[in-house]
């Protein structure tokens, strides 16, 4: 190697932790998280400015889908993992949460058993399981919304990436376990309530979880997350390990000729995944009010991948973009006469975004943002040469 390139390697610097789009995307997120509800509590509920409530709800709803559509771009973005599984760690961290909640219910319950939830008690049940206890405490309750998800993601890849299990063939055994999760927790003798699920919360950490100070927070925290789950994500495809787990999505037979381990890498891309859905999740339930199997479903896994890819697949910013955009065209359209049509809707979108928009909506922005920049990069030299048929000057 020479001097000049043993030079310029040394001086190659990673790319910056923050695009400007990066910034613009956090900036957005944290002038949310202070105005929305300072319009909700400080405004006049006839004021022009004043945001309602349930809007504060709905829009924390769309932000804990946006960092779950984040933690799938992380594996299918920049790793080619195709989960259509996702949807069961989003609901581990939501199931991990209304147990918390349950457990502050207490005798203010219907059956008003100061240690038994309101279903178990339905159901004849004589004494709390033994995974329930220490969901009475917030700290083991926030622990398990990160262990619940991640070890099931940690023994699931481990037997998935060492077995060389990749394409089509993961991507069905991913929905096979999210199916698998679902007929388990619609068992009554499963202690998680059932098809009914867990509802009725009360408060959560003291506060009442339908006061609007309540919802403010939650909505607060989810845009919190959701920026802290996006600098996570950027900060891993950044660096040495994202530009493996790039070249893993690229070329894993070449990856792993050079020595490097693949599965290790996509291994635990998997679990901060599962993690950040698993966050999700949890901050999910309190703003809704219910967890139920329905989380569950593939279905709900497959709709994930429709946001990833309408938003642009292998940006970040456009997986969080497409989750709130279709979700919020799910709520307009779900609401009328259009109702029993979204799913064909939604079909088409995905066919449509497919057909003529493959990178998705970030994705096409960038592609003509680098074609316009190279344009006028080119521009300058081409004027900076001799016309045509003109003889050069004389050197």
């Amino acid at each position: 190697m020479s001097d000049r390139t043993a030079m310029s390697a040394h001086d190659t610097k990673p790319p910056a932790l923050l695009t400007t789009s990066g910034r613009i995307f956090l900036a957005i997120l944290v002038a949310a998280a202070v105005l929305v509800p300072a319009l909700n509590l400080l405004t006049s509920p006839d004021a022009f400015l004043h945001v309602p409530t349930y809007v504060v709800s709905l829009l924390g709803k769309y932000l804990c889908y946006a960092l779950l559509a984040l933690s799938v771009d992380l594996i299918w973005g920049y790793v080619g993992i195709l989960s259509l599984g996702h949807g069961a760690f989003f609901a581990l961290g939501g199931y991990a949460m209304g147990m918390y909640l349950m457990r502050q219910i207490g005798t203010r319950g219907v059956y008003g058993d100061p240690v038994l939830p309101d279903f178990m008690v339905f159901l004849n049940w004589k004494q709390l399981p033994w995974f329930w206890h220490g969901f009475d405490l917030f700290p083991f309750a926030a622990l398990m919304v990160l262990l619940a998800p991640g070890i099931l993601a940690l023994v699931f890849g481990w037997f998935a990436f060492r077995s060389r299990v990749t394409g089509v063939y993961l991507s069905i055994i991913t929905q096979a376990m999210t199916f698998a999760l679902l007929l388990a927790f619609f068992r009554n003798d499963m202690g998680f309530g059932g098809n009914n699920g867990l509802t009725d919360f009360k408060d959560i950490l003291g506060f009442n979880i339908q006061s609007d100070g309540t919802r403010a927070v939650l909505f607060a925290l989810s845009a919190l997350a959701l920026a802290g789950g996006y600098v996570i994500c950027r900060y891993l495809v950044r660096s040495h390990f994202g530009k493996v787990l790039i070249a893993i999505r690229d070329a894993e037979a070449r990856v792993r000729f050079t020595g490097y381990r693949a599965e290790n890498y996509k291994l635990v891309a998997f679990v901060v995944s599962a993690m950040l859905a698993g966050v999700a999740g949890a901050l999910y339930v309190p703003q809704v009010g219910i967890i139920n199997p329905s989380e569950f479903s593939p279905a709900n896994s497959i709709e994930i991948i429709v946001w990833v890819a309408v938003g642009g697949r292998g940006t970040l910013v456009g997986a969080a973009l497409g989750a709130v955009l279709v979700n919020y065209a799910k709520t307009y359209f779900t609401s009328g006469m259009l109702a029993p049509y979204w799913l064909f809707m939604l079909g088409g979108l995905f066919v449509a975004v497919t057909l003529f928009l493959p990178k998705g909506i970030v994705g096409t922005f960038y592609d003509w943002r680098a074609r316009r920049t190279e344009a006028r990069q080119v521009a300058p030299e081409a004027e900076s040469l001799p016309p045509a048929g003109e003889p050069k000057p004389a050197e």
